[in-house]
């Protein structure tokens, strides 16, 4: 009974729910136009089937990631904690650390790890924002109220994609150990643009997606956070591609 509640509760969420319905719209005008219908058809069905844990789990492919985990036990020292920018949702009425999205938090206390197994270390918090409210400053301001001096943060706030990112923050990482916090399906691109400035950096990565513990009553259910791991990692090939065709066109762009 358990799981057929569970079941039937995550059928009637608006993507499964909404995405059925379309089916069988499609279903039923196929008569009427039976090329936009079956190209329909196949639309939603491919969004449904990449919005199921089974499915995505081969998509993202946790386990290549896990060689970016950072192990404090390999390093005795460290100079730099870079941590980069992500999502945010300015809201005066907030506090920092709420304003700061999912992803954004999740970076920011694998940089906040770090800082206390090496206090002598420099954190380092990137990010643009919206309007005047910066993913930087959100940052700064949550490591502050959880007990890091204000001291050893310094900001950069004019970055508005990982691109600025390795560009405006290489000066101060030459010769230094860094250690790079970010999404672990973002790392390798990020890696490859500090690279491509000259610095060496340790990646320390986070914000993992896994859905291989789900139980088998969700694995073929869809589901609009496993939506999100998906285009999350869409969004890192989409970038990788455009990395590769702006260096073959010039390269000394990235």
């Amino acid at each position: 009974m358990f799981e057929l509640k569970k079941i039937i509760g995550a059928m009637l969420m608006p993507l499964p729910l909404l995405g059925i319905a379309c089916v069988i719209c499609l279903c039923m005008t196929f008569r009427s136009n039976k090329v936009l219908s079956l190209f329909g058809l196949l639309a939603i069905s491919c969004l449904l089937l990449i919005s199921t844990p089974f499915f995505a789990q081969k998509i993202i492919s946790p386990d290549t990631q896990l060689h970016y985990v950072f192990d404090v036990n390999k390093h005795t020292t460290l100079d730099k904690i870079v941590v980069l920018g992500c999502d945010v949702n300015p809201n005066p009425h907030l506090t920092a650390n709420s304003q700061l999205g999912n992803c954004a938090k999740s970076r920011l206390v694998e940089g906040l790890r770090l800082a206390y197994k090496y206090p002598n270390s420099q954190l380092i918090v990137s990010g643009g924002g919206i309007g005047k409210v910066t993913n930087s400053s959100l940052m700064r301001q949550t490591a502050i109220s959880l007990g890091v001096n204000a001291t050893r943060i310094k900001q950069n706030p004019s970055a508005m994609d990982t691109a600025d990112e390795a560009k405006l923050l290489a000066p101060a990482l030459v010769d230094f150990k860094v250690a790079l916090v970010t999404s672990a399906n973002h790392i390798t691109r990020a890696k490859s643009l500090f690279n491509a400035q000259g610095i060496e950096i340790i990646p320390a990565a986070t914000d993992y997606y896994d859905f291989s513990a789900w139980p088998i009553h969700k694995q073929f259910i869809p589901s609009a956070g496993v939506l999100k791991a998906v285009t999350s990692q869409w969004h890192e090939v989409i970038g990788k591609a455009w990395i590769s065709l702006r260096r073959w066109l010039d390269p000394e762009a990235l």
